[in-house]
């Protein structure tokens, strides 16, 4: 009887590290690539970080590393994919704020934005800043407020497209602040930017990275940050509560995620390789050169962050009044 008991708690003991074990065996076999979907097309912000990451990653995790865009529709092609994907660490996705602004723009979005990923981490976050052609007559936010406010629907400001990052981030302006201020959206930053040098529209947020040169020339004006923090790549540009708007904090962001599902084993080990794959030069000057400023919210905080951001955004696209089909 007493051998009887040993031999079963020995069985068991066994079949639970085979169960253990047997989802890791393929991850654990480096001469599989890993899979990095970015969702977005080449040449974004969000390709260049997964882009940047990838040599140190792949040395860390000991796989090789691929990264595939699968553009169009706002991200949600491409992310479609990795929800689906198997659940053996092979492919992962490097997605954006897009990611929970999605549901409530399009009419059917295919996976549910919390559920059916697995975060690894929250990479960076994209700061943006609030600029003004030279023409405007406001040197700094709170005039900016007392100018909209005296001539109500006389500003415009332009966007990379209804219910982009850069929409919402002027339509929580307008809802912290009550200004009235007309929406111009465009077919991506490109033509935005265009026109905001050329001075068609008069105010935009847009991304550091993106009109840093033109800041510095004087072709626009900066007038505040989007986040809490002041950013490096514009030290003498307050954050939108330091020039006065109190409780406005607003960045996009970029993050690792997996299909929902992904073994914690997994998870830390590549969390553990974001870490140190962000703390490589090469790295660190890729995101500085992006305007980006870097984050270290792991898998235990990342789902909470993820809800916070969706409930953020879906009501700020309920604000805005923004669809899309």
């Amino acid at each position: 009887m007493h051998f009887r008991l040993v031999s079963r708690r020995t069985a068991t003991s066994l079949l639970s590290a085979a169960l253990f074990i047997a989802p890791m065996t393929t991850w654990a076999q480096s001469d599989k690539p890993i899979r990095i979907i970015v969702p977005l097309a080449a040449g974004s912000t969000v390709d260049a970080v997964a882009r940047a990451l990838t040599p140190s990653f792949g040395k860390t995790t000991g796989h090789p590393v691929i990264v595939e865009n699968v553009v169009g529709a706002g991200g949600i092609p491409g992310t479609a994919q990795l929800v689906k994907a198997p659940k053996d660490g092979l492919t992962l996705g490097m997605i954006s704020s897009n990611h929970v602004i999605n549901p409530g723009i399009y009419k059917s979005v295919p996976y549910d934005s919390l559920k059916d990923i697995t975060p690894i981490a929250v990479i960076a976050t994209v700061p943006l800043v609030l600029v003004v052609h030279p023409s405007v007559p406001a040197k700094d936010v709170k005039e900016l407020i007392a100018l909209a406010k005296a001539k109500p629907g006389t500003l415009n400001y332009g966007s990379a497209g209804n219910g982009s990052t850069l929409h919402l981030a002027a339509e929580l302006l307008r809802s912290e602040t009550g200004i009235d201020i007309k929406h111009v959206p465009y077919r991506g930053t490109g033509p935005l930017l265009t026109d905001l040098i050329g001075g068609q529209v008069q105010l935009g947020f847009v991304s550091i990275s993106q009109v840093a040169p033109q800041i510095k020339a004087g072709q626009l004006r900066a007038l505040a940050v989007s986040t809490t923090v002041r950013s490096p790549a514009l030290p003498d540009v307050p954050t939108m509560a330091q020039a006065g708007v109190p409780k406005y904090s607003f960045d996009a962001w970029i993050s690792m995620v997996g299909p929902a599902g992904l073994p914690k084993a997994i998870v830390d080990n590549y969390y553990a390789a974001v870490k140190t794959s962000m703390a490589s030069p090469e790295v660190q000057r890729a995101l500085e050169g992006q305007g980006l400023m870097a984050m270290n919210t792991g898998p235990e905080a990342a789902p909470a962050f993820f809800q916070t951001e969706l409930a953020k955004h879906q009501k700020l696209v309920k604000q805005s009044g923004a669809t899309l089909d």
